[in-house]
């Protein structure tokens, strides 16, 4: 939509006022703008806009004490509950590693913040919020009632930038490069004698842009002893297999500016509609289910043996959602959750 067409500040005000119960994001779709817009429009009541900084975010926030870290796509939502601590900062890539919070931080997409209070009965919820050049929202971090209020306004105050207006200049983002190459033209041969040679997992990003390849169509080429499709119901089985088993688990969900991942046994795995949930003390999830288009296993060899994977992807070979048995760098993987992930129901090909 164009800057023209938007509604003003005041009408998305009252659309908000109208449906106070409906979700930022659904109302924001509802009214053909972006979540940026939405809150932008409350800059100078209880949003304040500030500077998108990583390094100044990751380097102060630890002082907030306990706060819930929540990064989504269009599927699923990602919600860690504990402290920022350990951080990494890199000029193309950042990256948090605590115990609890987890994530890969990629600074280049961060354009717009936001500082949000909200009323809520008599409490007051606080919040930073973060979003890409189009307005999509990366990341957000939610106060906590133990959070420390004083670090909270300090951090907001420096960060806090003179253009307080009540709108936000967006640049839509240029479509991922499609790869259109017909899968039967891709070098398969070629892309198995590197994926056999790989040492470390994360090898496996060079190797897709030096087939000019994506991870969809690399795990669709690269033959079943390596990557096999599974039934889209293998994912909700997985997740109550490994919760019954209290096997510990890596849960990766990102956009293309933040990735946030979960390590340690899930206990609570809850179907709710068309969503599965984990809700768990200090960790939820939430997965469209009906957005899995298809689901794969994944192997990928390291100096340490194969790790495993689950990879579930969307309509348009995006990935939603991907797992791993909870390892150490240097140490195997483990065995309960290889032999999991092997029993899963597979995919019926039919014959050619």
């Amino acid at each position: 939509m164009t800057d023209a067409a938007k509604p003003t500040p005041e009408a998305i005000r009252q659309a908000r006022a109208d449906n106070p119960k409906m979700r930022e994001r659904d109302l924001a779709q509802q009214l053909q703008i972006s979540e940026a817009d939405l809150v932008a429009s409350y800059c100078g009541l209880n949003v304040i806009r500030i500077s998108p900084r990583i390094e100044t975010f990751l380097t102060e926030i630890e002082a907030l004490g306990e706060v819930m870290a929540l990064t989504r796509n269009e599927s699923a939502v990602h919600e860690k509950i504990g402290i920022y601590d350990k951080p990494i900062v890199g000029k193309h890539a950042s990256m948090m590693l605590g115990e609890q919070i987890d994530m890969r931080l990629f600074p280049n997409s961060w354009a717009h913040a936001f500082a949000v209070e909200r009323q809520d009965g008599e409490d007051i919820r606080r919040s930073m919020q973060f979003f890409d050049a189009a307005g999509e929202a990366i990341h957000k971090i939610h106060l906590r009632p133990n959070s420390n209020i004083e670090a909270y306004r300090s951090l907001v105050a420096k960060l806090r930038l003179d253009d307080q207006s009540q709108s936000v200049e967006l640049t839509p983002l240029p479509k991922p490069e499609e790869k259109t190459l017909e899968l039967e033209k891709l070098d398969a041969a070629a892309l198995r004698d590197r994926w056999t040679q790989m040492k470390d997992v994360h090898e496996f990003f060079g190797i897709l842009r030096s087939f000019n390849m994506t991870r969809h169509q690399a795990v669709q080429v690269i033959g079943q002893d390596f990557a096999w499709q599974l039934d889209t119901s293998a994912l909700t089985t997985m997740m109550h297999d490994a919760a019954q088993a209290q096997l510990p688990i890596m849960c990766f969900v990102g956009n293309r500016g933040c990735i946030q991942i979960h390590s340690g046994p899930i206990q609570n795995v809850k179907p709710m509609g068309p969503w599965i949930n984990i809700l768990d003390e200090t960790f939820h999830m939430h997965l469209r289910t009906d957005h899995i288009a298809e689901l794969w296993a994944v192997r990928k060899p390291t100096k340490d043996g194969h790790v495993t994977s689950l990879e579930a992807y969307g309509s348009e070979g995006e990935m939603i959602i991907q797992f791993f048995g909870k390892r150490h760098e240097g140490s195997g993987e483990r065995q309960d959750w290889r032999q999991l992930v092997e029993a899963l129901p597979r995919l019926m090909r039919e014959a050619a």
